[in-house]
């Protein structure tokens, strides 16, 4: 039964076990007098919400703490095998998959190089497909159990009804892929198990923010810093964040070809792809036959030599260039969206670290508006490389809280009685 704001008794219940559990999960171990306060609930709904998620193995005691005066207080936290998710991280040079439990403790991880032929469609939903099956093996993980694969993604994501995900991925030759359908195809997991994809970027902000350098900002954003660049903003509005475009601003007219076929982006000068051309085209010499990731590492190293050698002066040229691109390219994002925070993350983000940021701080600075520079902080991602992992694996993660902590039932062949659902709306709980 609906009441006056539409809500009926089943999202009621939805609601405080989502509270319930979200409070526990970030702030446990909490006692059920801590709760009240904690979620709002009367101290008789946590009871009954406790006990629930109790009677489902989802929470369990965890010890004891003295009250004042009274009975010693009984420590709730969130049970840890309850549940599992698979993170995917489809990157530049490696498909990684990582397996965590419900306090995204990593049990398994199994990754696949992508070589010459790194963003053949087949070639990476093998990947997927093998590396989530070795995950759930090693760990002896029932696979029906998941609560989900979560899959970070090059390229914008379009849900669709028909064919869920649909990945436009125009710099890596993805041209409106239906990367769900093909996954389903052939899986060796069972239907129920759920499939949540979406742009890296986002899954990077996903992470940061519930674990990472965004923890407690209302406005922030987070960077993705790889062989290009992208971007995941959280507003209010936004509150799980919305993966930007921003490699595909345009920085300067008839500049170099981006990837994307345009001219111009500030991925063509600031994604570390552009970045080795621009050494090569000075005269550097990046090493032959390896990854980005060894061959930026090559050019830090000629850049600022550990044994106080002459630097490269080409390499170190193109590095104060990139920071006041990068710097330039963040000022836009402070114009528009006037962040509390910019977290910079990406692997080619943190091989440049800490003694990179004044400099691209600095260009932010001269690039922006006075005032909403002066409110925003910019600085390395907390989470390292597995950010993008592990937000992946939050994808169903989120989904498992918002429905209450309940897994998705089969759905019934034919519509239910509607006695059934009267009866279910007003069951005691």
């Amino acid at each position: 039964m609906a009441g006056r704001n539409g809500r009926t008794v089943r999202d009621l219940r939805r609601a405080n076990r989502t509270a319930v559990l979200q409070r526990l999960y970030f702030d446990g171990p909490l006692s059920r007098f801590e709760l009240g306060p904690a979620t709002g609930l009367s101290s008789g709904s946590v009871s009954n919400v406790v006990a629930d998620l109790v009677a489902d193995g989802l929470v369990e005691e965890a010890g004891s703490v003295d009250s004042d005066g009274g009975r010693p207080r009984t420590l709730l936290r969130v049970a840890s095998g309850s549940g599992h998710m698979i993170g995917v991280d489809v990157g530049e040079t490696r498909v990684r998959i990582e397996l965590f439990d419900l306090t995204l403790t990593e049990l398994a991880r199994a990754e696949r190089p992508l070589g010459q032929r790194r963003y053949d469609v087949d070639v990476v939903v093998g990947h997927i497909r093998d590396g989530v099956a070795e995950v759930t093996e090693t760990a002896g993980v029932d696979p029906g159990r998941l609560l989900g694969v979560g899959i970070g993604v090059p390229g914008i994501v379009e849900h669709t009804p028909d064919r869920g995900a649909v990945v436009h991925g125009q710099t890596i030759g993805w041209d409106a892929v239906p990367l769900e359908e093909l996954l389903r195809t052939g899986s060796r997991f069972p239907d129920t198990v759920r499939w949540f994809i979406d742009n890296g970027a986002r899954t990077l902000g996903q992470a940061e923010m519930w674990f990472g350098g965004g923890r407690g900002a209302r406005n922030a954003v987070v960077v993705l810093f790889g062989s290009g660049v992208g971007a995941c903003l959280v507003t209010p509005e936004v509150e799980h964040g919305r993966a930007v475009e921003w490699g595909h601003l345009t920085v300067r007219v008839r500049g170099r070809r981006c990837r994307c076929g345009a001219l111009g982006c500030l991925e063509a000068y600031a994604g570390a792809e552009s970045l080795l051309e621009r050494w090569r085209e000075e005269g550097g010499r990046p090493p032959t036959d390896t990854d980005e990731e060894t061959a930026l590492t090559a050019m830090l190293a000629a850049a600022y030599p550990a044994d106080g050698s002459t630097p490269d002066p080409a390499a170190l040229a193109v590095l104060e260039e990139t920071a006041e691109y990068l710097g330039a390219g963040l000022s836009d994002l402070i114009n528009l969206f006037q962040p509390e925070r910019i977290l910079i993350g990406g692997w080619a983000g943190l091989q440049l670290g800490a003694g990179f940021l004044p400099a691209v701080r600095r260009h932010a600075a001269a690039y922006a508006l006075r005032h909403p520079a002066e409110q925003v902080t910019i600085d390395l991602g907390r989470l390292g490389p597995d950010a993008v992992t592990v937000g992946a694996a939050i994808l169903p993660l989120a989904d498992f809280f918002a429905r209450g902590g309940r897994r998705p039932e089969t759905a019934p062949e034919g519509p239910a009685p509607a006695w059934r659902a009267v009866l279910e709306e007003r069951a005691p709980r």
